[in-house]
């Protein structure tokens, strides 16, 4: 959710912690902070409320404030409204710490998650004269460490450990120790942390385009562990205090890939290069014509065993889902159910022995998708992960992993990144289908490789028809309620689609399986409601259309969205948009574009902050 970052090395950090900050304001937009200190001297603490810009007007660009080592944080509230005072770092003094200046806490520190038992400690502390100021649970966390360290008279790392067991939640904790000047040290449980290193400089972030610029090495820090960061130097801890090994990785990606590019906001960027990173994806997995899998380490014996597929995950994860969940049930032989993870890791599982687990997640922390992966394996299931983030907590703790090669994503609005989990849910059921026997024979199967391969010229093709989605957007933009409706596979499509809509243009959307319109819903359409119908299933064009125009005969203004050929549709809508012919089963992938650029057009029409929409974060790291 928030983002964290951290320097140590020769250079003024304050300038790099706002650079690295601004790669991360994704994840939280509220209020930002920073923690500076220059060698012996305490540390300096500014924070501001709203947007990073504020913090770095504050500090002149980050000039203001002296030291070489230092922690930054940009915040999306949980507990306690967006304020300068609820704004990180906090300090464990007893000081208000609203206040810019010197402080002389013995620590410093920010975080990232939930204290599920902050009231309960805070209790506890203050029967040892600990005052709060804020309504933060952080300001507990950094306070409990205060309270172990001078109690037992102990290093800080001995001093967050005792903390941390007596901790419910999650957590990405980054602290610094009066007294120990040039160290910042950090602990992990469920939320995302990266540490990166570059000769004499450390670099510590809550996610890799923080730290692109400086370094391509970097060390994933596991759940429950620690860590001592110096300038050029880490040393990882275990809960017991134990030094442990941890492997150095190299980040393969661009910093350019974090950038802009040249396009308005990244969500356009990043629709843009869906055609590039879907290619990436599917070349990594078919090699000629042949499906490999073996990266995956799911075998074709694995495959042979499965009796049920369960695919598990949150938000547009969990679309891929609902689409996937129709294309690999028409391709095998196997029943599939596509659960939110907030509500499976709450239910009674009742699977067969034998069911594959898949939980599908771009960062790779979704704290509900993560909760679900770890419980399916407690119950004895085999688990596949479908993620972005190489070193993710997913990607480590699942017995098969399959990666998406979307690059980072930054955008909170997920476009890139859902197109590659589709195509990896593609790929999944159509190698199923081939182990299994379901498909009929070798010509289908290279039938549907090719289909496969051609999808990303086809999106090529799609964003070509963007002005004329911009002008609908335009004329849409101030619409109180927009219905997305489709049947199979079309019906996925428009939960996506409605998703899109709401999350950045702040317009209330709703997908509706097209045949439940007339148990309830149609009571809502009135004159000028835009309905946009997702028509690409042939068998089911018919009764969509049927749905359609009931809504017309009501007042509603009809939009489709089908495939070249199908002009018959225009009959009956007053805009049509048209995607490529593909084979209905990964049409979706298609059909998915023009609704992305209406959801982006549409909050470009009306002001608002594409990138950023209100109340949301990138990452959901808590629960």
């Amino acid at each position: 959710m928030c983002g964290i970052v951290g320097y140590i090395g020769h250079r003024q950090a304050a300038p790099i912690l706002l650079e690295g900050l601004s790669k991360l304001e994704y994840r939280g937009y509220d209020s930002a902070g920073m923690a500076v200190r220059d060698g012996q001297e305490p540390a300096e603490v500014v924070k501001t409320v709203g947007k990073l810009i504020n913090l770095a007007n504050k500090t002149d660009n980050g000039n203001a404030l002296k030291g070489t080592c230092g922690i930054g944080h940009t915040r999306w509230a949980t507990h306690g409204a967006p304020s300068q005072t609820n704004a990180h770092p906090h300090v464990s003094g007893n000081c208000a710490g609203s206040a810019s200046g010197t402080v002389e806490s013995e620590v410093v520190g920010v975080h990232n998650g939930i204290i599920e038992n902050f009231q309960e400690l805070k209790d506890k502390l203050g029967k040892h004269g600990y005052l709060f100021y804020s309504q933060t649970d952080t300001e507990v966390l950094i306070k409990l460490v205060d309270y172990y360290y001078k109690k037992y008279n102990v290093g800080p790392i001995d001093a967050i450990a005792k903390t941390l067991v007596r901790v419910r939640g999650s957590y990405a904790l980054e602290v610094m120790f009066a007294d120990h000047p040039g160290e910042i040290y950090v602990a992990r449980k469920d939320s995302p942390m990266i540490i990166g290193v570059n000769k004499a400089e450390s670099f510590i972030a809550s996610d890799v385009p923080a730290m692109l610029k400086h370094t391509r090495n970097v060390y994933y820090i596991g759940n429950l562990e620690m860590a001592k960061v110096t300038a050029g130097d880490v040393t990882f801890y275990n809960l017991d205090g134990d030094v442990i090994e941890k492997e150095l990785t190299e980040v393969t990606f661009s910093a350019e890939s974090a950038e802009k590019g040249g396009f308005e906001h990244f969500m356009m960027k990043e629709i843009h290069e869906q055609p590039t990173v879907v290619r990436d994806t599917l070349n990594k997995y078919i090699h000629g014509k042949t499906i490999n899998l073996s990266e995956t380490g799911l075998t074709d014996e694995d495959i042979k065993n499965i009796q049920q597929v369960c695919i598990v995950a949150c938000g547009s994860a969990w679309h891929v889902g609902m689409e996937c969940q129709y294309v690999i049930e028409d391709f095998t032989d196997i029943s599939v159910r596509c659960e939110l993870a907030s509500e499976f890791r709450y239910r009674k599982l009742s699977l067969a022995p034998n069911t594959l687990v898949v939980v599908i997640s771009q960062s790779g922390e979704t704290a509900d998708s993560l909760a679900a992966l770890r419980m399916a394996k407690e119950k004895g299931y085999k688990t596949l992960a479908i993620v972005n983030v190489v070193g993710s907590s997913i990607a480590r703790e699942a017995d098969h992993v399959m990666y998406t090669m979307a690059g980072p994503e930054i955008s909170v609005a997920t476009t890139k990144a859902y197109s590659c989990q589709l195509v990896c849910g593609f790929i999944l059921a159509l190698q199923m289908g081939k182990v299994r026997k379901s498909l009929s024979n070798k010509e289908q199967y290279n039938y549907y490789i090719q289909e496969l391969m051609s999808i990303p010229d086809k999106m090529e093709e799609c964003l070509r028809d963007k002005e004329r989605i911009q002008w609908f957007a335009s004329k849409f933009c101030n619409a109180k309620d927009i219905f997305f409706i489709g049947r199979g596979i079309d019906y996925a499509v428009s939960l996506e689609g409605s998703l899109k809509m709401k999350e950045i243009s702040y317009i209330h959307s709703e997908a509706y399986a097209a045949g439940e319109l007339k148990h309830g819903t149609i009571s809502l359409i009135e004159e000028g409601t835009l309905v946009i119908g997702v028509l690409t299933q042939s068998e089911l064009y018919e009764k969509t259309i049927s749905n359609m125009v009931e809504c017309k005969s009501r007042g509603a203004y009809l939009a489709g969205i089908t495939e070249y050929g199908k002009y018959d549709v225009e009959d009956q809508c007053n805009f049509v948009v048209y995607v490529p012919k593909l084979d209905e089963h990964f049409i979706g992938s298609l059909a998915i574009i023009p609704l992305q650029l209406l959801g982006y057009y549409t909050s470009v029409a009306k002001g608002l902050d594409v990138d950023k929409p209100r109340n949301l974060a990138k990452s959901v790291t808590v629960e």
